[in-house]
């Protein structure tokens, strides 16, 4: 039976253009709800639900505040005990909003004050090591950019019907960041800026500020790099909540309602989303975004290149409700006050004369000359500026004029390529003293131009460590972590078996135990991993032996039941090998046969019987971090090889265990038909020993980050020369000597234009090497 309720979100829908399937995509609601909520199945909305169809329909407030009504009318606050049809990246249970005063409310405010003190730790962190305030932060300004980048001034200032209105004034420097914000009512605010003009510098400016000044009940501003969000596989809260509990992996918990504490943070505007580099979101991919964004209401804060940005609302819209400004270039008096403090006074003669005053004087006296207009020209952004100190005045012996060469530097291009080319040249230069690790420039530039093809490749801003074997093609993924994983299981397969078989007999049980497992640890990883073309997250959990852990009773028998049914293809399988291995000691056919019969059920049971309950046990010991544990990319490896080998430690004793005593019930129990056995103890000892050993192992080498990270990293990429040996100590060195940047749990090259720059450098060597060759 339809309601006045039914009627109204039938008819706003129909009036948007969308289908049901549309709807409950853009909304994140299942279509389930919705076709029950038209149909009047479901009497009973929750108002969170109905605020994100409004949210997602794109309704006036008159018309929302009519839709709500109509709850409110028929008492809908709960809902129904039919279950919606829940996206995968969606949270379980939508959470509702917790009253004002509520003890659910204050246990939310008390997880947003301790993300707010991670997240002003973690920037305050990084805007040391960027020397920002080295001497002072490089001026950075705005002003208003034309009218069809933003949206009417009644939305932005969220006016009623027939309201007179007028433009903002949203003009201010970089400590005035957040003053400016407060002043738009939408709470929506789009940074535009041209490449290196500071952008980022001012949104980590801005979330220190605001927290600074944030009280218990307000948002907490977290920066996001949305570069590498495809708003065509998740949506955006989605995006936002998964990006959190990557970050902040404390945030992974269960909250109440069964959903985690990430997404209720995000669904009930505790977190104001503070989006860097819309221009860095995929060709293709900038149209959708804003077609996201636009169906929230969320406040934000959002930067890109204007060029970008226009196109995407040449093909759709403006940011609904945003205002927009543009950074504005450095000026020559900004040059001249802030150049000559960053380089060392004279020996000599005038005290206060610096290398950069003739290079200044030329660019006053002579702007039109070919050599003081090319370079004034690219020393207008921030980026550049940076660059020029780190070449020429934190570089002893260096003359900054030699940048005035138009013999060297024709044009304001090649002037930009001198300075990113001498920047890793110069971050890599020995220093005498420096407890850094000593890399070759020559190597080191080349491992980073292998990183930035790599993020180019895969389209992405952020260098994830879990990651770095992706750039490589699935079937190549795929071989190589079943050659790895053959290798090591049939060495420990042959080392335990030494100690109870002749060293010929375990060499060819090696030799079985080894590829067969390869090829199942390699199947299991094409169908779960590479065919999918993602990779092994790292885990979000820790595992807690003593006390209360925090899976499900859903969770545990999945991972039983995965666990009997992988156990089951390895041991039916192996066991089918083993017993046609007798054709090799001049067997019968006929006896081969059956004993590959009998090894197979013998072993699949008994395997399967040890795998499924070990990996129950994991998944009833796991639970989820800490609130208060934020990560760096470092951090997060620890984190996550201490987690693998605790996994290890608790997984194979109790596999091995559980396979070497089923492996005597099972054999007492064969059907007569198959034939006597001999198993004593000493089999049963090492079938349980080499599987302990050899199948945590493959687990942990194919089925977690961790082992990802050996197999790649350690081994196939330093091996091929593409990444040296120590790859995270490099990583960590880079990011140091400033080269690299800390995004969360990723790297990040210190701009888009360095990573491009050398990006097209190693293409280049790449190309040149094979023309050569």
């Amino acid at each position: 039976m339809t309601s006045e309720f039914s009627t109204l979100l039938r008819r706003f829908r129909r009036r948007a253009g969308m289908t049901q399937e549309a709807l409950a995509e853009r909304a994140n609601v299942g279509v389930r709800t919705i076709r029950g909520l038209e149909t009047g199945e479901r009497a009973d909305p929750r108002v969170t639900t109905v605020r994100l169809l409004a949210d997602a329909l794109g309704l006036e407030p008159e018309e929302r505040e009519e839709l709500l009504a109509a709850v409110v009318r028929q008492g809908g606050e709960v809902e129904s005990p039919i279950p919606p049809e829940i996206p995968p990246e969606a949270p379980p249970v939508e959470p509702a909003p917790a009253p004002p005063g509520s003890a659910l409310d204050e246990s939310l405010a008390d997880v947003a004050d301790q993300l707010a003190q991670a997240v002003a730790a973690r920037w305050q962190r990084e805007e040391e090591q960027r020397q920002v305030h080295d001497p002072y932060p490089l001026p950075v300004r705005w002003q208003a950019v034309p009218e069809e980048l933003t949206d009417h001034w009644a939305n932005i200032r969220r006016l009623p019907a027939g309201s007179a209105h007028s433009p903002l004034d949203l003009s201010g420097r970089l400590d005035e960041i957040v003053a400016v914000y407060r002043r738009i009512p939408s709470g929506r605010l789009v940074l535009l800026g041209r490449s290196g003009s500071g952008k980022t510098v001012l949104t980590v400016r801005f979330v220190l500020d605001c927290l600074k000044s944030r009280t218990h009940a307000d948002a907490v501003p977290v920066i996001f790099s949305i570069g590498s969000w495809d708003p065509t596989v998740i949506t955006f809260r989605a995006w936002l909540t998964a990006q959190l509990t990557r970050d902040y992996p404390g945030l992974a918990a269960p909250a109440p309602g069964g959903s985690t504490l990430a997404a209720v943070l995000v669904e009930t505007g505790r977190v104001l989303p503070v989006l860097d580099g819309f221009d860095e979101i995929a060709d293709g991919l900038r149209r959708p975004a804003l077609e996201s964004l636009n169906a929230t209401t969320l406040p934000l804060v959002l930067t890109s290149r204007p060029s970008e940005y226009a196109a995407a609302v040449a093909e759709t819209d403006v940011l609904t409700a945003a205002a927009a400004v543009e950074l504005t270039d450095l000026t020559l008096d900004d040059l001249a006050d802030y150049l000559p403090r960053t380089t060392r006074k004279a020996r000599g003669g005038d005290p206060t004369a610096t290398a950069w005053d003739p290079v200044l004087t030329e660019l006053r006296e002579r702007p039109e000359d070919r050599a003081g207009a090319n370079l004034a020209a690219v020393l207008t952004t921030p980026l550049m500026v940076t660059l020029a100190r780190a070449v020429y005045s934190d570089t002893p012996g260096q003359d900054p004029a030699a940048l005035l060469d138009t013999g060297r530097f024709g044009s304001p291009e090649e002037l930009e390529d001198h300075l990113l080319d001498n920047f890793t040249t110069t971050a890599y230069r020995p220093r005498p003293g420096d407890r850094r690790h000593e890399f070759d420039p020559e190597r080191a530039r080349y491992w980073l131009g292998y990183l930035a093809d790599h993020l180019t490749r895969l389209d992405t801003p952020n260098l994830e460590w879990w990651r770095l074997g992706c750039a490589a093609r699935r079937s190549t993924r795929t071989l190589a972590t079943a050659v790895v994983i053959c290798v090591v299981i049939g060495l420990t397969d042959c080392l335990v078996g030494l100690l109870t078989d002749t060293v010929v007999g375990q060499i060819v049980d090696g030799l079985m135990a080894g590829p067969f497992a390869g090829l199942v640890f390699g199947v299991t990883y094409w169908f779960m991993v590479a065919a999918k073309g993602t990779a092994v997250a790292p885990t979000s959990v820790r595992l807690r032996l003593f006390g209360r852990a925090g899976r499900p009773l859903r969770r545990t028998v999945h991972r039983l039941l995965i666990g009997v049914l992988f156990g089951l293809a390895f041991g039916s399988g192996f066991g089918a090998l083993h017993g046609l291995s007798h054709l090799f000691q001049g067997a019968a056919l006929t006896t081969c046969l059956r004993a590959a019969l009998g090894d197979g059920l013998f072993y699949g049971t008994v395997f399967a019987l040890g795998a499924g309950p070990a990996f129950g046990i994991l998944a009833l010991l796991e639970t989820p971090r800490d609130i208060r544990s934020a990560v760096n990319p470092v951090s997060l490896l620890q984190e996550n090889s201490r987690t693998v080998l605790t996994q290890l430690t608790v997984w194979a004793p109790a596999f091995g265990l559980l396979v070497g005593s089923c492996s005597g019930v099972v054999i007492h129990n064969m059907p007569a038909f198959m034939g006597p056995y001999n198993w004593n103890l000493s089999g049963a000892f090492k079938l349980g020993t080499a599987s302990a050993l050899g199948g945590g192992l493959g687990y942990a080498l194919g089925l977690t980050a961790w082992g990802q990270w050996v197999v790649f990293s350690r081994i196939w990429l330093p091996l091929t020369g593409r990444l040296p040996w120590s790859v995270m100590a490099f990583l960590e060195d880079a990011y140091e000597r400033g080269v690299l940047r800390q995004a969360g749990a990723v790297y990040q090259f210190r701009h888009a234009r360095l990573q491009g720059y050398l990006a097209r450098g190693y293409g280049e060597r790449g190309a040149g090497e094979q023309a050569g060759a």
